[in-house]
């Protein structure tokens, strides 16, 4: 069986995406126990948009995405630790144990955030752009976002400056269609929300997100066109999330024969195949890949309850740039 793609990148994808997968299910466990508190939205079944976006770039080029974003953060570079960390508030988490779940942030690793408010990342994701460009360099600002987002006047008003200035940056809109829990259909007249693109003669693209090659080679296109100058991009990467939207969401509003069919698709089992039938693995490595994942996990978690909690002069670091800034009262 030919590939595109090298056994490497292969066995990366899936050892990748194996630990996005066995973080974001130990989260929900812990998320039921109490450990994790606040707002928590998982990413399991989108992993391949995690996999093939990395794949796709290099680690100087930008990243911020919403609030669903541990597998992202992860997959950019910051350690599982850091993540599991953060998402219980401790000291030594990816935002000093300050941003929880929906607020992961590292400069170190590219990473721009997790952002709560809908749509506002879409902005700031141009601003971003704007930054490589000033400063002449060829890197790109992937800017992810849901397909709830791509309501928000932000999207608009963000697309128009970004053409009329050729920023360098990918929109990718991870459409897993139902929003907070109201279906595409239910919210707009345009489904395909790529052809958004079209008012703004953008250059616009439809992925199937539960393949990591469908997804790598769209953001390859993209980012290509972005270091060259060419501008912006909106992706549309049609994907499925299999929990609901939040922790606290039954998701009611599919059905399980829908949910059913997605996994029929999963793409970590997919990526898993295409291993096998190049016998590109033993049944051993892939063991130990199982088993190197699963340590991963469970020292993230030990690493989290051991750490401490930030001191209470932590308050009210890292609110304002300004250190002297006069309006911080005693």
């Amino acid at each position: 069986m030919k590939t595109k793609f090298t056994k490497e990148t292969y066995l990366y994808w899936y050892e990748l995406m194996l630990l996005l997968r066995r973080f974001e299910e130990k989260t929900g466990q812990l998320y039921g126990m109490q450990k994790i508190r606040g707002f928590c939205h998982l990413y399991i079944g989108q992993e391949a948009i995690a996999a093939g976006a990395i794949t796709a770039t290099k680690p100087e080029d930008k990243f911020i995405t919403a609030y669903r974003d541990h597998a992202l953060a992860i997959a950019k570079g910051i350690s599982a630790k850091a993540c599991m960390a953060e998402m219980f508030g401790k000291a030594t988490g990816c935002s000093k144990g300050k941003g929880g779940s929906m607020h992961f942030f590292s400069k170190e690793h590219n990473f721009f955030g997790g952002h709560g408010i809908v749509g506002a990342q879409i902005g700031t994701g141009a601003g971003l752009a704007l930054a490589e460009q000033y400063q002449g360099t060829d890197n790109a600002v992937l800017c992810f976002f849901g397909d709830g987002a791509a309501r928000q006047g932000m999207l608009h008003e963000t697309f128009n400056m970004a053409m009329t200035w050729k920023l360098p940056v990918v929109f990718i809109c991870e459409n897993n269609m139902y929003a907070m829990g109201t279906s595409v259909e239910r919210t707009s007249n345009v489904l395909d929300i790529y052809k958004l693109a079209d008012a703004y003669e953008m250059p616009a693209d439809s992925i199937d997100g539960m393949s990591c090659e469908a997804v790598h080679e769209g953001v390859e296109r993209a980012v290509k066109r972005a270091r060259e100058n060419g501008g912006p991009t909106l992706l549309e990467i049609k994907t499925y999330r299999y929990r609901g939207h939040s922790m606290s969401d039954p998701a009611k509003y599919r059905t399980k024969e829908e949910l059913e069919e997605y996994k029929e698709k999963d793409p970590i089992s997919e990526v898993l195949r295409t291993i096998q039938k190049n016998k590109w693995a033993t049944e051993a490595e892939i063991e130990a890949i199982h088993e190197r994942v699963k340590l991963e996990v469970e020292e993230s978690v030990q690493f989290a309850e051991e750490s401490p909690w930030p001191s209470d002069d932590e308050l009210l670091k890292d609110v304002y740039v300004q250190e002297d800034y006069p309006f911080i009262v005693d």
